[in-house]
């Protein structure tokens, strides 16, 4: 052990899906053809608008730092976002323009939680989320939960498991990686349930817009208590802008200003300026296009799936994922995504990035690629399930 690293580096984990990316990266160099179902981007280019935008705008060469928490034009549209689309008031000050939702992450964390307190969380849940806890000495409970529940939290598991030590939770809607939805009454339910144990509620709402179901509702329609974290990335098809943003609570404002000007200085004004525009109503009704397009390939993709033999518990309401059982084929679900893309070059994700709760028997299937190649996966997939396990294959 190198005496001099930080010991809390050791309980950061690594991502099992930059290694299937690497490899597969390989393999495209050699000249296989790799279809990517493993990393969750949107294979959309970024809208139009936001593009041209963030082109005049280096053009005036007045690239500078904005304040900390952001330019006021930018916080200002997210507020009026919100008030169109949730029918809530949020004041711009609350509102803070982040380096992703990552650094959201990193605000809402670190103003909020003091070393050895706990944070709840789902198991299955997107890794980073700990790992953030851990940065900040805190520890999660990650609660094992089903397809019974949705994969989703509730007031009655928040309850069970609240324990001395518990700072607060974190409810993902639509969920990566299972693309559940959670009820507007249940997340009342889970919002008022911490609101009463004063505790913090951070509710990760980074694929908002992106729900083929059910309606989306946002914490903050029933508690203006929580934090909020979105982000550009995913609804907004801007991951490698690197733009998000968090809502706090009035109280935590002036802390989270002072938390921010010492982290970041402030977000990349480029992309600030640029994601003002992902508000025009043209860029909306193109987004609003690219979604029935995801909603299109997840039917595709769910049906030929179940299909293939996978068991699917919950159809995904949201996202662009379908975490798959592959128990039928194998309890090894990582060296199964390393075969199929070994043999057919179709690259996956697999449980054991999501957690421990049946981590070994599930796979995450992202649709970010075209119908096209998703078919072309699937047959690829039929072949690979054909010659590797001749008596798992098709229920047909």
């Amino acid at each position: 052990m190198n005496e001099r690293l930080a010991k809390r580096t050791e309980d950061i984990s690594a991502f099992y899906v930059m290694e299937i990316l690497r490899r597969a990266k390989q393999l495209e160099e050699q000249g296989v053809d790799v279809i990517h179902m493993e990393i969750g981007e949107p294979d959309f280019l970024s809208p139009p608008k936001v593009v041209s935008e963030g082109i005049r705008f280096l053009e005036t060469g007045n690239v500078k730092y904005t304040p900390a928490a952001g330019a006021m034009e930018l916080r200002q549209k997210i507020a009026e976002f919100y008030l169109e689309r949730y029918s809530v008031s949020v004041d711009p000050r609350r509102i803070f323009i982040t380096p992703g939702a990552t650094g959201a992450f990193l605000l809402a964390f670190g103003v909020s939680l003091n070393p050895g307190e706990e944070v709840l969380m789902a198991d299955p849940c997107y890794p980073c989320n700990s790992n953030f806890v851990r940065l900040f000495e805190g520890q999660t409970k990650l609660i094992p939960v089903d397809a019974k529940d949705r994969y989703q939290l509730s007031a009655e598991l928040i309850g069970q498991h609240w324990g001395q030590s518990t700072k607060g939770v974190l409810i993902a809607s639509p969920s990566n990686p299972t693309g559940t939805v959670i009820s507007p009454e249940a997340l009342k339910a889970a919002v008022l349930s911490v609101d009463e144990k004063r505790g913090c509620f951070y509710s990760d709402e980074i694929y908002h817009g992106l729900a083929y179901g059910e309606r989306t509702a946002s914490a903050l329609e029933f508690s203006d208590k929580v934090f909020v974290i979105n982000s550009f990335s995913k609804y907004f098809c801007m991951t490698g802008w690197r733009i998000g943003w968090v809502i706090v609570p009035d109280e935590f404002v002036e802390a989270t200003e002072r938390l921010a000007q010492n982290i970041f200085i402030s977000t990349p004004s480029n992309s600030q300026f640029a994601a003002i525009a992902a508000f025009d109503s043209e860029t909306i009704e193109e987004l609003e296009r690219r979604r029935l397009e995801f909603a299109a390939r997840r039917d595709f993709l769910y049906h030929k799936l179940l299909e293939l033999g996978f068991s699917i518990p919950v159809k995904p309401e949201g996202a662009f994922y379908i975490y798959a059982d592959c128990s039928k084929l194998s309890l090894d679900s990582y060296q199964l995504a390393v075969d199929l893309l070994e043999e057919e070059g179709v690259a996956v994700t697999p449980g054991r990035d999501f957690g421990q709760h049946n981590a070994n028997q599930t796979i995450r299937f992202a649709y970010t690629t075209s119908l096209a190649r998703i078919a072309q996966a699937i047959q690829r997939l039929e072949n690979f399930i054909n010659r590797k396990f001749p008596d798992e294959s098709l229920n047909r």
